[in-house]
């Protein structure tokens, strides 16, 4: 079995040994369901520090989406379907549930050289 190391500040790790002593759990036995509950796809989202950062891009997606499909509805479906292959490609969109996923990956060729 694998040993992680995470830092704590002295309030917040009196706080763990508490509520693991109260349930007669090692920290260890008390922390894994949590750590197990974020690793596993289909577990509830971990929030992180990045997600202020994703926030922006999402609306700057939007945004640039919005004025895309004013003017050109076929750029934002060549874009979608780009962004789609790319996050099923990291493992961050299941096939299975994306139900635009026959659309698969737009190549170069699909889109022309972009001059």
């Amino acid at each position: 079995m694998s040993i992680i190391t995470i830092r704590l500040d002295e309030a917040l790790y009196r706080r763990v040994k508490l509520r693991a002593a109260n349930a007669q759990l090692s920290i260890s036995e008390f922390l894994r369901p949590v750590i197990e509950d974020v690793a596993f796809p289909g577990g509830r989202y971990a929030y992180t520090g990045q997600d202020e950062l994703l926030s922006v891009s999402i609306q700057t997606f939007a945004i640039l989406a919005a004025l895309a499909s004013e003017t050109s509805p076929q750029v934002v479906e060549r874009g979608m379907a780009d962004a789609r292959h790319l996050l099923r490609e990291r493992g961050l969109l299941d096939p299975h549930k994306d139900y635009l996923s026959e659309v698969g990956k737009v190549t170069r060729d699909d889109v022309g050289d972009g001059r």
